[in-house]
């Protein structure tokens, strides 16, 4: 059997049933375990799979299996970086943001060049990477602990933010569907709402993987927002399709 034969027959067995072992694989193509990390590892830079412990996970795995936000640092990283450049851009001097879950998010920190900011977050990872490389006011949403994530969520998280108002709001998602904006989980949803909900601009954040592409959980309306920004990759008829319900921000290519 060829490489490339065998490297789409691996992806094609990722993808149908979501997640594989590796012994899985040894005995359906008969070849070794070292054969089988090598195109794991290779698919993996290819952004094609997320390599789990024993396995493999497709990147297109939604719900009771979501990703952690440490699988999720791994996946479309060209068009994360692009798209938090972009939010980057869009945060002024003294204002006060929400920056939500995701790692898109987490990259907005080494993008940003001014001096004084607050930002709101429920998100342990953000909250860390912000911490480490600006001298910002930090305000951290406590709440119940959702380890997959990293997020803060429940009822403290969402009374704290009701009581607050920001200038801004940039939510990361797992999925849009026309005007349905998802994630895996109820309570995290219910938080980014009232974090919208509480900005003045709300923004949501997806790469163009996740548009066309449902989730769990439907916690706000895409039309209810001032934009989506995306990147590059996202297809003309898709973007033109979206562009009739918000305003769509695309995010200029890194060099």
């Amino acid at each position: 059997m060829l490489k490339n034969e065998r490297m789409m027959k691996i992806l094609n067995a990722v993808n149908s049933k979501g997640t594989i072992t590796v012994n899985d694989l040894v005995d359906k193509l008969a070849v070794s375990s070292m054969t089988i990390w090598r195109d794991l590892d290779e698919l993996e830079k290819q952004e094609k799979i997320v390599r789990v412990f024993g396995g493999a996970q497709s990147v297109n795995l939604v719900s009771q299996t979501e990703p952690s936000y440490i699988q999720k640092r791994k996946i479309h990283l060209a068009e994360k970086n692009e798209i938090a450049k972009a939010v980057a851009s869009m945060i002024k001097p003294n204002e006060t943001v929400f920056l939500g879950p995701g790692s898109t998010n987490e990259l907005v920190s080494k993008y940003l060049e001014i001096d004084d900011l607050r930002i709101v977050t429920n998100s342990l990872p953000v909250f860390q990477r912000f911490s480490d490389e600006h001298d910002f006011d930090l305000c951290l949403v406590g709440g119940t602990y959702r380890r997959r994530s990293g997020a803060f969520v429940g009822s403290l998280a969402e009374e704290f933010l009701r009581n607050i108002k920001m200038h801004k709001a940039f939510v990361g998602v797992n999925g849009i569907s026309n005007t349905s904006v998802m994630n895996a989980d109820t309570d995290e949803g219910a938080s980014q709402r009232v974090a919208l909900e509480q900005s003045q601009n709300k923004y949501i954040v997806a790469d163009h993987h996740k548009l066309d592409h449902d989730d769990f959980y439907n916690f706000y309306d895409l039309s209810n927002v001032n934009g989506l920004i995306t990147d590059v990759g996202v297809k003309p008829a898709i973007l033109r399709r979206y562009q009739q319900i918000t305003a769509v921000h695309v995010a200029k290519k890194i060099e």
